[in-house]
């Protein structure tokens, strides 16, 4: 058996735990769909996977996204995102409401209209 995972979708609970100091919980509360903004560029000597989060949140992404995008599991991304938010160098948003619907009577009512044209 190799040392090294085959695909390249594994990660070794090492290196996670490296990326993270040690560290399996936030300090902040985040979920799956809290919107991350950058509020400053990455700088020199920063943690890659910091870099990486600074550059993809130019435009608010979600935390899921983030997960996504640089392959680490989302409990390993929220723990590097509540560092960056302890250092200010990210904002949270909400993420964005779904649209008031009608209310069902309204909408009954105007398929009956069409229907009867």
């Amino acid at each position: 058996m190799s040392d090294s995972p085959q695909d390249g979708t594994e990660e070794w609970p090492e290196r996670l735990y490296v990326i993270t100091s040690g560290r399996s919980s936030a300090s902040n509360e985040l979920d799956l769909v809290t919107l991350i903004v950058a509020r400053t560029v990455a700088t020199t000597g920063m943690q890659p996977e910091h870099v990486a989060i600074l550059n993809l949140c130019q435009a608010p992404l979600s935390i899921a996204e983030i997960s996504a995008h640089i392959g680490l599991p989302v409990s390993v991304v929220t723990v590097l995102i509540s560092d960056l938010l302890d250092e200010q160098q990210v904002l949270t948003r909400p993420p964005v409401p779904p649209a008031d619907l009608p209310d069902l009577a309204l909408i009954e009512k105007v398929i009956h209209g069409l229907q009867k044209l």
